[in-house]
């Protein structure tokens, strides 16, 4: 099956209708996976099975199992958490960090300033076409392997840190599900601007902006957006910014860049939404001058996803990983910690 890349770079939540058919007026009693398998190209009864049992496949918009029988006039449509595909992936030998890897899946420590996909204005040099060459030089595959990165979720170009990748169909489909679920653990550290008091909750429908289609922001419930929750924790204070974490429920785009500028505490650095500007301090130059010296040390927002937990698809073990601070971020941070004196 093919996808499109959108260029929503949020974690896939919502399901993308991939094929559509509707049965003759005459159609025999037939199994759906036998009545797909003639009409899809590329594909096997195995497939058609575990798009079933995974909740793909509908019949009138119901899901069904694979010994459903097909009845004329059924309207059959395969959908899944991540959207189809038309562009053409080029493999490029770009170097990656590899956190975890076996033949289902990978997971990659994703540097700033990368595009995670190809899209409008980036059609070469992003973590895909990275990957693609990864996949290609291998020394072994699954047999189930594919040839191309199945992205399940997303981060921005300037945001580092944890991204799982599927190397197989099944293990696509299934970890879509767990996001879908929200049953994954992501956590992401992020330097803010303000003194953010205490621990707390955003929730907040996030979609893209009526004036500014670049951007997202939050929306009354009821209105535009999709519903969106962002826990936060204070890690550390540094008078006029905050070093937080924040833990996903639901994985819009820029979800956590715009639920912190919507309480007042818009990510440090970040050139969308306002953060590359002084919203806190002082006025005399020595300050002015450390804060654009903390800029120039990142390419865009403070953010990185510093934790990532799932069950594996086929082992059903939990992984559960960590990462690093990049040495930019980490540098910001050693700099606020000389300037206010805290540790």
């Amino acid at each position: 099956m093919t996808d499109k890349i959108s260029e929503d770079e949020s974690t896939r939540e919502d399901l993308f209708e991939h094929y559509k058919f509707i049965a003759d007026p005459g159609q025999e009693l037939l199994r759906i996976d036998k009545f797909l398998l003639d009409r899809l190209p590329n594909t096997s009864r195995n497939k058609i099975q575990v798009a079933a049992k995974n909740g793909n496949i509908l019949v009138n918009k119901t899901k069904v199992k694979q010994n459903y029988k097909i009845k004329p006039m059924d309207e059959v449509s395969i959908v899944l958490p991540y959207p189809v595909r038309e562009l053409e992936l080029i493999p490029e030998d770009i170097p990656i960090e590899i956190a975890f890897e076996d033949d289902e899946l990978i997971v990659v420590n994703k540097e700033a300033n990368m595009v995670v996909h190809p899209g409008y204005g980036n059609y070469t040099g992003t973590l895909v076409n990275a990957l693609v060459h990864h996949f290609d030089n291998l020394p072994s595959r699954s047999q189930d392997y594919f040839g191309r990165p199945g992205l399940v979720h997303r981060l921005d170009k300037h945001t580092t840190g944890l991204l799982v990748v599927a190397k197989t169909e099944f293990t696509l489909t299934n970890l879509a599900k767990q996001f879908f679920d929200r049953t994954t653990e992501r956590r992401y550290w992020a330097l803010v601007w303000g003194d953010v008091k205490e621990d707390g909750t955003v929730t907040g429908h996030v979609g893209r902006s009526l004036k500014n289609r670049k951007v997202m922001t939050v929306f009354p419930e009821g209105d535009n957006g999709k519903h969106a929750v962002t826990h936060y924790k204070v890690l550390t204070r540094y008078g006029y910014v905050t070093l937080v974490e924040c833990k996903l429920e639901t994985g819009r785009t820029h979800q956590i860049r715009v639920h912190m500028k919507h309480i007042g505490h818009t990510l440090f650095n970040d050139l969308e939404y306002g953060g590359d500007s002084i919203l806190k301090g002082t006025t005399n130059s020595k300050y002015k001058k450390f804060i654009l010296n903390c800029f120039d040390l990142l390419s865009g927002q403070a953010l990185h996803a510093k934790t990532l937990g799932f069950q594996h698809p086929t082992k059903k073990e939990q992984i559960q990983l960590s990462s690093d601070l990049p040495h930019g971020f980490q540098s910001v941070l050693d700099k606020w910690e000389k300037y206010t004196g805290v540790e």
